[in-house]
């Protein structure tokens, strides 16, 4: 049923009045739930959580959180950075950021700032040059595109709030394409561009994309199609769901519009439309726009088809994170967790030109019993590797990674400011030490 149980979440403590939002636990159809509060403002004691079935406790209710416990924008930076990661449960090991500085065992700091802001710093260019100095943020811009920088700075705040971050400084690309095609064995040789995507030609460095950072960081806050609240909206069950393949998408893709004509020749396999023109609007006569339709309705079909986009189709760990069945086109792009994921084991995967998409569909629709125990495998991994703690230990873990190769000491260099907190969510919290303002910076 839809209230099986109720959760209240309230400081230990009578004497602290602080507001927690506790909205409804979602419901994943599978005997588990995710429960989720913000809150608005720090408490010391700590919260006591209790899960409550009509006026009884369940499950061993109530819990005990000890405190402190801090709301998001209090500034109050964990100071050893081990105790943080043991006390988030980060991995010891994240194989795609061992992959990524593998072709890095040391970064030349000079070389970076001579060479990047000449080959990626054009006038163009969407490439941010940031400085992490005693845990104050500092960047600069350059290139004409660079307003997307309000998504990294989010998350470099955020870690600052929570941990005392390395000092260090690099460049991030804002863009969607990685940049660094250079090979290892070459001279001069690959400079350690971060960027949110990778493919399999060139050497940046990943972090997760803006959209997944966003998405965790605004949970409960407007954001609809968070990765916690796509959990609760999985749709029918298996069985009940449309035994057809799905996609609705933009026309960033050539093949994109080939699943829209395979649609129209092969309705009772595939139902896929296009959404919004731009890069083929000569298409649009022929092809036909398709009406825009909620992210939870995907999910009233059994299998979704993952096309890329200009690059790795962002929307592929909210599709991993329902309960249908993935079916992945072959890329030489990808996202941070992607390693984490194995074909025919979390996905099924078809050909890059699509050639046996609609044999992997007729495939599914004869294993239904294999297909849902894939969507099953893959959603549960994918709900391991995207929970917002794994996020933060994975940004942590690039920062320190990248610091530790630094070959000289990081500087704030001329032209950059210094990155503020928001100003509308400044509230005191126990732990708050001074910070020097602007003018004294």
């Amino acid at each position: 049923g839809q209230t099986p149980f109720k959760v209240v979440i309230k400081p230990l403590s009578p004497k602290e009045r602080v507001r927690v939002h506790v909205p409804k636990p979602l419901d994943r159809n599978d005997g588990t739930f995710l429960v989720r509060y913000r809150m608005y403002e720090t408490v010391n004691e700590g919260l006591k959580i209790e899960v409550l079935y009509g006026d009884e406790h369940v499950a061993q209710s109530p819990y005990i959180l000890k405190g402190p416990v801090y709301h998001e924008y209090c500034e109050c930076p964990e100071e050893d950075p081990q105790a943080w990661q043991k006390t988030l449960s980060c991995p010891t090991k994240e194989p795609q950021i061992a992959k990524d500085f593998s072709s890095f065992p040391s970064v030349n700091l000079q070389q970076m700032l001579n060479e990047i802001p000449k080959r990626f710093g054009d006038e163009r260019g969407a490439i941010v040059h940031y400085t992490i100095l005693n845990n104050h943020i500092y960047r600069r811009p350059l290139g004409k595109y660079t307003d997307f920088k309000m998504f990294s700075d989010e998350i470099l705040l955020s870690l600052a709030r929570k941990v005392l971050l390395p000092d260090v400084e690099f460049y991030i690309n804002l863009g969607d394409w990685p940049l660094e095609h250079r090979k290892v064995n070459e001279t001069p040789g690959p400079l350690p561009i971060i960027s949110w995507c990778g493919s399999l030609d060139s050497r940046d460095i990943i972090l997760p994309t803006y959209d997944i950072t966003h998405s965790t960081l605004e949970a409960m806050r407007g954001v609809t199609n968070d990765l916690l609240s796509i959990q609760g909206n999985t749709g029918p069950s298996w069985i009940n769901k449309t035994e057809k393949a799905f996609f609705r998408g933009r026309d960033s893709r050539e093949e994109r519009l080939q699943l829209v004509q395979m649609s129209k020749e092969n309705p009772e396999l595939l139902d896929a439309g296009i959404t919004g023109y731009f890069f083929f609007q000569e298409k649009e006569k022929e092809l036909g726009k398709a009406k825009l339709i909620g992210f939870f309705d995907f999910f009233k079909y059994k299998y979704q088809v993952n096309v890329d986009g200009t690059v790795a189709a962002y929307r592929y760990p909210y599709l991993m994170l329902g309960d249908s069945l993935v079916l992945k086109q072959d890329s030489t792009y990808y996202e941070h967790f992607y390693m984490a994921l194995k074909p025919w084991k979390h996905y099924v995967p078809f050909k890059r030109n699509l050639s046996d998409l609609l044999e992997k569909i007729k495939w599914a629709k004869e294993n239904d019993e294999e297909a849902e125990k894939i969507a099953k495998e893959g959603q549960r991994s994918a709900r391991d590797a995207l929970q917002p703690h794994r996020l933060y230990c994975y940004y942590y873990k690039v920062l320190q990674e990248y610091a530790e190769r630094q070959s000289s000491k990081p500087e704030i260099r001329d032209g950059m400011e210094l990155v503020a907190q928001p100003e509308d969510n400044t509230s005191v919290c126990q732990c708050h030490r001074e910070r020097p303002s602007r003018e004294e910076l």
